[in-house]
């Protein structure tokens, strides 16, 4: 029997606290491909829409893929644009017959109407099919996953890898799993264990520490013939919301009272565990003072601005740490992104080589990552913002920062952008003329993700809370939604 399947991707992450609400505009920015289209730009890349379309070809499904959209990390979606966002899959679905939904998601997609995106976009689906057509999704580890999301998807599946290499993986699994429900072979459902707390310690870090450990368990348990997925999902620590915080999920069928037990070993480790840090958050004044005594024998310094990472809804123009690069003479450096599109415009208009005063970044909210910077800089290089990835997570993948100009103040390069993006690849450097490899210190705005790409050219690599919107010192954060006590803003009643 051949299968008629829809699929569809949709993703968001949320910031709570972020004053930038998303609206359709974001999404056309980053992408929002119908059909055909999305299927020429991720169909063969590591993707989910490409995991899906290899279960497809596998199991000689009639595929129709509606759209691939994605938002840049940001505050909640509108109404508007979500209504925007659903209308073709919903369309679809009243439009024709499907023996089963595969949707890659986020898990942590907020509304201005609701908390739980993914699980209102489940709702609404739900409300046309009814409860006989099997759904599947995919979602990111850094999921908030709510009751209803488990309720109302069959089949859930999280990445396992933290840097994200392993989507095309991910949604064939998924697609595995929907077809043997569709064939009648299996009935699978999905449970759901959780702990108190805003995040797992080390954001669900999968490259050293505990979580290595808790993957290995949850492969292990996979090969069970009952189980079909294990996700552990560290949660999103910047959403204000009720269900928030890590959690372990069993998809699987027949003994769940041992489903249950063997995630509640997992959330028990991740609880027990709550105090076992792996990164060493250094000041922004700290960073500058290792950059500055810094010997780049083995490969460049390469230094992340955690709090300013616009992968997580940071604003990407936080000062602090590039200040206080500056004052500490720090030479033959490079530095991405700043987000100033105002900036931006004042260069683009000037010509290459030309010295120019502007006033950069540090314009949302100078509490958060300090106020903008009086500078005389000279012009390098003017560009549209397009590049294509070749690294590990986005190879082969089109992105855009928007209109862009690199300038040069003292000894380091700094690239300017119209639009937030986190530096996760090589080539948000080099599209630019700037070429990381040959700098002895690499300044970038990003948390976890870099380290696919940038590890093998480092000499060193060391973390900086430069005190913007995704510090990990949550006690600066206006909680008012999260349920309390919750670590580790309670820890010492807890």
């Amino acid at each position: 029997m051949t299968f008629k399947v829809m699929t569809a991707e949709i993703s968001h992450e949320t910031n709570s606290f972020s004053r930038h609400k998303t609206g359709k505009r974001a999404f056309m920015d980053r992408y929002a491909l119908m059909g055909d289209a999305a299927i020429a730009e991720r169909g063969a890349e590591n993707t989910e829409l490409a995991g899906f379309l290899d279960a497809g070809r596998k199991h000689d499904w009639q595929v129709t893929h509606v759209l691939s959209a994605s938002a840049g990390p940001s505050g909640r979606i509108r109404r508007k644009a979500f209504d925007w966002l659903c209308e073709p899959i919903l369309s679809s679905i009243k439009r024709y017959r499907y023996d089963g939904l595969l949707l890659g998601l986020h898990g942590a997609m907020g509304l201005d109407f609701c908390d739980d995106g993914e699980g209102e976009l489940l709702r609404r689906i739900r409300g046309l099919v009814g409860n006989k057509i099997p759904i599947a999704i995919t979602l990111d580890p850094h999921a908030n996953v709510g009751k209803q999301m488990c309720v109302l998807a069959n089949i859930i599946v999280s990445f396992k890898t933290y840097p994200h290499i392993d989507m095309r993986e991910t949604g064939q699994q998924a697609g595995d799993i929907l077809q043997r429900t569709m064939a009648g072979k299996i009935k699978p459902r999905t449970i759901r264990v959780s702990r108190p707390m805003l995040e797992e310690v080390n954001g669900g870090r999968t490259d050293i520490g505990p979580m290595i450990e808790r993957i290995a368990a949850a492969r292990k348990y996979e090969e069970q013939k009952d189980v079909f997925a294990v996700s552990i999902n560290a949660g999103f620590a910047s959403a204000d919301v009720r269900e928030v915080g890590p959690t372990v999920l069993v998809t699987g069928q027949g003994d769940f009272a041992a489903h249950t037990a063997f995630a509640e070993t997992i959330a028990n480790d991740i609880w027990d565990r709550r105090f076992e840090v792996l990164n060493n958050y250094l000041s922004a004044t700290e960073t500058a003072a290792i950059a500055a005594a810094y010997k780049p024998d083995k490969g460049p310094l390469v230094i992340a601005d955690y709090a300013d990472n616009p992968g997580a809804g940071g604003y990407g123009d936080s000062t602090n740490l590039l200040h206080e690069l500056l004052n500490a003479g720090v030479t033959n450096a490079c530095f991405a992104p700043i987000v100033d599109g105002d900036t931006v415009q004042i260069l683009l208009a000037a010509d290459i080589g030309e010295s120019v005063q502007i006033t950069l970044g540090g314009k949302t909210n100078p509490d958060f990552g300090g106020g903008p910077l009086v500078l005389k800089a000279e012009l390098l290089f003017h560009s549209d913002g397009h590049f294509t990835g070749d690294g590990p997570m986005i190879h082969r993948l089109h992105g855009s920062f928007g209109p862009s100009a690199v300038i040069r103040v003292g000894g380091i390069e700094i690239l300017v952008t119209t639009l937030p993006g986190q530096i996760l690849d090589l080539q948000q450097f080099k599209a630019f003329n700037i070429n990381p490899q040959c700098k002895h210190v690499v300044a970038l705005k990003s948390m976890q993700h870099f380290r696919a790409a940038f590890e093998p050219i480092a000499g060193q690599i060391i973390i900086c809370d430069s005190g913007a919107l995704c510090t990990p010192r949550y006690d600066r954060l206006p909680y008012r939604n999260v349920p309390r006590p919750i670590f580790p803003l309670d820890q010492d009643n807890m």
